[in-house]
């Protein structure tokens, strides 16, 4: 995580106080700085296309 670069952000362009900065969640601090918006969430569509490619092994059959 580059915390030199997202204390910029808040200290700076946010105008935050090195408290309040500290005191937020990474979620809080996501949102602030716009960055919750880009990433679009995980649909049930695209999560099951994630487990046909890459299918749960059951214990004992993946030689482990």
């Amino acid at each position: 995580m580059d915390w030199a670069g997202l204390m910029r952000v808040a200290l700076h362009d946010l105008r935050l106080e090195p408290g309040a900065f500290w005191r937020l969640t990474p979620v809080e601090l996501r949102v602030m700085v716009g960055a919750a918006a880009s990433v679009p969430p995980l649909t049930r569509a695209r999560l099951e296309e994630l487990a046909r490619a890459w299918p749960d092994v059951a214990r004992g059959q993946d030689g482990g």
